[in-house]
């Protein structure tokens, strides 16, 4: 399966006031772009690390970003369009449209360093026996979704952002009958009380830390 997975990182454009909102009052608007922008090539890297060949940077609001121009060159991925919609919209067109193409796809967003292309790689290799693979967070979310199926009901009434992600992503995979496994709890970075932790991860990490 690992050979013939797309994997898909998600991503917005780092625009002062638009990302990382939730971090203030301990970054202001510019460092909290800044670090979005540094965790979204954390990510590219992951996504190399994997060893899945076939890489695509999923961009919102659309691909013209100098940001986004500056990773397809620099990471060799593919950029694409979120679309429309809600999160869920936007990432059930995204799977569909790589299934057309790829046996299976992964998502990945950018508010997780604690993700590595080894947890990547051994998604990948669980969806050759499951229909789904999750890792999720300790919000209450998750920070990886594959797939080798797609079908409208699988982000059927989702509240996005809220504690209750994860357990309405299973309530639908349990109401499509579809098999899933779930990976290792991590953790993202969405406020102030997880930068000591994004903090304490520094010495590992190569990506900016503001100060």
């Amino acid at each position: 399966m690992e050979n013939n997975c797309r994997i898909i990182v998600y991503a917005k454009a780092p625009i002062p006031g638009q990302v990382k909102t939730r971090l203030s009052p301990a970054l202001d608007a510019e460092a909290a772009a800044l670090l979005h922008a540094a965790l979204v090539e954390r990510a590219l890297t992951i996504a190399q690390d994997s060893g899945l060949v076939h890489g695509e940077l999923c961009c919102a609001p659309d691909t013209g970003h100098s940001f986004f121009q500056a990773c397809a060159e620099d990471f060799e991925v593919t950029l694409t369009g979120q679309g429309e919609g809600d999160l869920g919209a936007r990432m059930l067109g995204t799977l569909k449209r790589s299934l057309q193409s790829h046996e299976a796809a992964i998502i990945i967003g950018a508010d997780c360093p604690a993700l590595t292309g080894s947890h990547v790689a051994v998604a990948a290799r669980a969806l050759a026996d499951h229909d789904v693979v999750l890792t999720p967070a300790e919000d209450g979310g998750y920070v990886l979704i594959g797939v080798r199926r797609a079908d409208a009901r699988l982000f059927d009434a989702i509240d996005w952002g809220s504690v209750d992600v994860l357990a309405q992503q299973r309530r639908n995979l349990s109401g499509l009958g579809w098999s899933w496994h779930e990976m290792p709890t991590l953790w993202d970075v969405d406020r102030p009380e997880d930068l000591p932790r994004l903090k304490a991860l520094r010495p590992a990490l190569e990506f900016f830390w503001p100060t």
